[in-house]
Order: structure tokens, then sequence, then C-alpha cells
């Protein structure tokens, strides 16, 4: 009897044992369900803000590109325009000394004709001057002339 007391007392332990293994097993399903749901849950959660984020990096990336294009743009157009400030400045310098080496070179090929004798573009035009005022005089004077006399018939040598 002893042993049958001890074998049903046993069998009601291991029963309560049993309902209490089950109502834990039980309990554990039901939250690993929850946390599978939850992770599910934020999986379509991360999903749908990783989108709305992914658009909003887009449309910040966009803004950002056109405010530094618009500040790259602004930083070109002052140095060009810096750049052909000093390009014309070097250009007037340049301008400058050109014309005034320009003008040395001219005097003094000038001097060197004139000591070798060479005329001048003056001198050229004044002697075309006077060509011009002589020919138009030598033309005169051949106008003015009378005709040459009409020589006397010539008489025919006498026969012998």
């Amino acid at each position: 009897m002893v042993k049958k007391l001890k074998a049903m007392a046993e069998k009601k332990a291991a029963g309560a044992a049993g309902l209490l293994d089950n109502a834990l097993a039980q309990s554990i399903k039901e939250s690993a369900q929850q946390i599978w749901l939850a992770g599910m849950g934020a999986f379509a959660k991360a999903q749908a803000e990783g989108t709305r984020s992914f658009d909003k990096l887009i449309q910040d990336g966009l803004s950002l590109q056109k405010k530094t294009q618009g500040l790259a743009e602004e930083k070109i157009s002052e140095v060009t325009g810096k750049m052909t400030a000093m390009a014309g400045e070097v250009s007037a310098r340049a301008g400058q000394h050109w014309d005034k080496l320009e003008s040395i070179f001219e005097q003094r090929t000038a001097k060197a004709m004139t000591r070798l004798g060479v005329p001048s573009a003056k001198d050229l035009a004044a002697l075309n001057e006077r060509l011009d005022k002589l020919a138009a005089q030598v033309g005169k004077l051949g106008a003015r002339k009378a005709p040459a006399k009409k020589a006397a018939a010539a008489k025919a040598p006498a026969k012998k």
C-alpha cells in the first residue's frame, strides 16, 4: 500500500508537474508567437520607414546638389569676371608698351633712313606734287605753240 500510495502520489505530482509543464510550454509558445509577430511588424515598419527615409534622403540630396551647384556657378562667375578684368589690364599694359616700342622703332628707323639719304614719305609726296605741276605746265606750253608752218612745196630738181 505504501507502494501504491507512493505511486499515486508520484502520479499526482507528475500530473501536476505535467500540467505545469504544459502551461509553461503553452506560455512559451504564445510568447514566441508574439515575439515572431512583433519582429514581423518591426520588419514591415522598417521597410515602410526605410522607403520613406530613402525618399527623404533623395530629396535632401537634390536640395543640397542644387544649392552647391548654385554656389559653384556664383564662384565660377566671380572668378571668370576677375580673370577677364585681369586679362583686360594685362592687355592694356601690353598695348601701351607695344605702342611705345613701335613709336621708338619708327623714330630710329626714320633717323637711320635720313642719315642714309633715303627720302621720307613727305619728301616723296612733295616730289610727286612738283612733278604734277611741271607736267601741267608742260602740257600748257605744248598746247600754246602754234602749229608748225607748212613747208613750201619742194620743187622738182631741174632736169639736165
